[in-house]
């Protein structure tokens, strides 16, 4: 594993590209494509026998193509003699379907976390998953990094008065503390119900003061905007003069930029870009921080074989 190596499947090159330009180096060269009949094909186009290689797939719209891609290019590449291959996942999909909480439904993130072992991966290196336990799911190491850091940094220079952070749920009340706990500033936390199975949920109540106060509310991802829309109505209505979101993971499925920037209610949208935004998903009101230097510093340290949790301490 003397050389390093870096490839990209098609869900996010643009990412891929900036983590090389971080790291000074090309990336990897790489046929990807699909026949008529929707099979991926793969084709490895430069020599990679006992290299240390990295595969960038984030597992975003269209998810099941692009897990299948993944698979397909480990496949590949450890059928190449590759020395060691690294699953950098960015956005890990299914992550909601951690456990079994109702009867007769599937553990989906766990079987996705044995499709990657099956297909040949050394090791995974993902941003913020859904749930920590997800991690319990790999028999492989993984390296679990968080986009935090860069949001916390971006309104600790905004310097906004009167700041307090607020988690959209119980569940998200860790990640926000740590925001509010490196902003210095107080933690306010909504109590919610999800309905069924539909993606709708209900804001219940307010832990906490926002009265008179800027609020941010910070989350792991933003799917339809429905989560994000209840609290900022239910900080509104407890008083807060103001809302701004923040999450690591972009999703933005039906129209969910039309209701989050085009609603009044919320100022200002900053995310990672650990999921490409298409142009129709881009707006004045949304900010995009990148993870390629975060990614591309814990590449170098997989591969010299240095510890990637100095990172964060």
């Amino acid at each position: 594993m003397d050389e390093l190596a870096i490839f990209s499947g098609r869900s996010h090159p643009d990412l891929a590209q900036k983590v090389c330009s971080h790291l000074e180096m090309s990336l990897g060269a790489c046929e990807l494509f699909e026949f008529s009949n929707e099979n991926v094909f793969v084709r490895i186009q430069e020599n990679v026998r006992s290299r240390d290689v990295f595969l960038i797939q984030s597992l975003c719209s269209p998810v099941n193509t692009n897990v299948m891609e993944l698979l397909i290019m480990i496949d590949a590449f450890r059928r190449a003699s590759a020395g060691r291959i690294t699953a950098v996942v960015p956005y890990y999909a299914y992550g909601r379907s951690d456990k079994k909480d109702q009867p007769r439904v599937p553990i989906t993130a766990r079987l996705l976390a044995n499709l990657i072992e099956t297909a040949g991966a050394d090791r995974v290196l993902t941003v913020d998953l859904h749930a920590g336990q997800i991690q319990g799911f790999f028999n492989i190491p993984l390296d679990e990094l968080t986009g935090i850091e860069q949001i916390t940094q971006y309104f600790e220079d905004r310097d906004i008065p009167d700041l307090t952070v607020l988690a959209t749920d119980v569940g998200g009340e860790k990640r926000a503390r740590n925001v509010a706990y490196a902003l210095g500033v107080p933690l306010a936390i909504v109590s919610k119900a999800r309905i069924g199975n539909e993606e709708k949920v209900e804001a219940q109540a307010l832990i906490g003061d926002v009265r008179d106060r800027n609020v941010l509310i910070v989350d792991d991802e933003i799917d339809t905007g429905g989560t994000i829309m209840s609290a900022a109505e239910i900080a509104l209505q407890n008083g807060a003069l103001s809302v701004r979101v923040a999450c690591i993971h972009p999703l933005f499925t039906r129209n969910a930029v039309d209701r989050i920037c085009g609603s009044d209610m919320i100022e200002e949208v900053v995310c990672t870009d650990t999921i490409p935004l298409s142009p129709e998903k881009q707006h004045p009101k949304i900010t995009a921080l990148s993870v390629a230097p975060l990614l591309g510093e814990a590449i170098s340290r997989i591969h010299s074989g240095r510890s990637v949790g100095e990172l964060f301490s």
